[in-house]
């Protein structure tokens, strides 16, 4: 799988997370903190091999607006 990065936190020091990517099969891939056993009961229905990740809503945001460009 090939990635592109989207967006990045810039509080991350250039080197963490979050941060939203687009795959070379057009998905988004997301990549922040998990969560923890007890937030993970809050999901519903997630199936075998799935998590979740933490990500601030103006990196989800910026990383749209940056896949809205290059489609341009």
């Amino acid at each position: 799988m090939e990635l592109e990065l989207l967006a990045k936190d810039d509080k991350s020091g250039g080197k963490g997370c979050p941060s939203v990517y687009v795959s070379d099969t057009g998905e988004f891939v997301v990549q922040g903190a998990a969560l923890n056993d007890t937030e993970l009961t809050a999901l519903q229905n997630p199936l075998p091999g799935e998590t979740a990740v933490r990500i601030a809503p103006d990196i989800v945001l910026a990383a749209v607006e940056h896949y809205r460009r290059r489609q341009e």
